[in-house]
């Protein structure tokens, strides 16, 4: 496995391997069965599979969030080489925001609702890394979890507008045997903290809104919003504060349609 600090050195990894597929499975690290779903879904669909590494400052709001985020390069890149990872991209903030960086991708109406009213600027901050790392890797396919479903019709959307050769793939949501979804942030979550957010996945299941919000005010949560979605298919999203933890989650309404 590969392990490529700069662009120029990913690049160069790559550039006998276009004959066949390339996948990429962007991460920030703290990687869990969710993004090992990822790149095995990578890994059984490409011949080539690159996972980048990178906390990407723009997408935070908060430092404390940002300073707080979990790191352990040395399990994550032990995670993706037992995946299978052929080139792991690891940049540093100042090789993706080199000084004097003054250039932004905003996807203005899906990047506005839900996510992006409570996190001004969150989705500017994907757009441009994500668009950063199609051109830097150019994947012929990009994979994403569905737990990250506003992510990901920003970035569809992102992919129509530039018309980017590539084909975003996105993999259903890992939940532990409790019904929680995975997430790096899980782990801030005490034992009773976690009691509480189970409501969040037990509000989703009532695929009801108002149902769903009757169900997280009882479990005392406070809620960001939960709404369904205009998504490609039409989504019940969920966004709640469980003590000083924020988790999102959502359901897809297809069989509604």
């Amino acid at each position: 496995m590969i392990v490529a600090r700069a662009i120029a050195d990913v690049r160069a990894a790559l550039a006998d391997r276009r004959r066949g597929r390339i996948g990429l499975v962007p991460t920030m690290g703290a990687l869990h069965d969710g993004h090992l779903a990822l790149l095995a879904a990578a890994r059984a669909s490409c011949e080539t599979v690159v996972m980048s590494l990178f906390v990407n400052p723009a997408q935070f709001g908060e430092p404390g969030d940002l300073n707080g985020y979990p790191r352990d390069e040395a399990r994550d890149l032990a995670h993706a080489e037992a995946s299978g990872v052929d080139v792991v991209f690891a940049p540093s903030a100042a090789e993706m925001y080199p000084p004097g960086y003054q250039t932004w991708v905003e996807v203005t109406e899906l990047g506005s609702m839900l996510e992006g009213r409570h996190r001004p600027g969150h989705f500017r901050g994907v757009a441009t890394i994500c668009l950063k790392l199609f051109t830097i890797v150019r994947p012929d396919l990009a994979f994403y979890g569905q737990k990250d479903a506003q992510q990901i019709e920003v970035l569809r959307r992102m992919v129509a507008d530039l018309h980017l050769e590539l084909e975003l793939v996105v993999v259903p949501t890992v939940r532990d045997p409790d019904g929680l979804a995975l997430s790096s942030r899980n782990t801030r979550l005490t034992p009773e903290e976690r009691d509480r957010a189970l409501a969040l996945p037990r509000a989703l299941a009532a695929r009801d809104a108002e149902t769903a919000r009757a169900i997280l005010e009882a479990a005392g949560l406070e809620i960001d919003y939960v709404e369904v979605a205009p998504f490609d298919p039409p989504t019940l999203a969920a966004a709640v504060r469980v003590g000083s933890t924020r988790l999102i989650d959502n359901v897809p309404l297809e069989e509604e349609l």
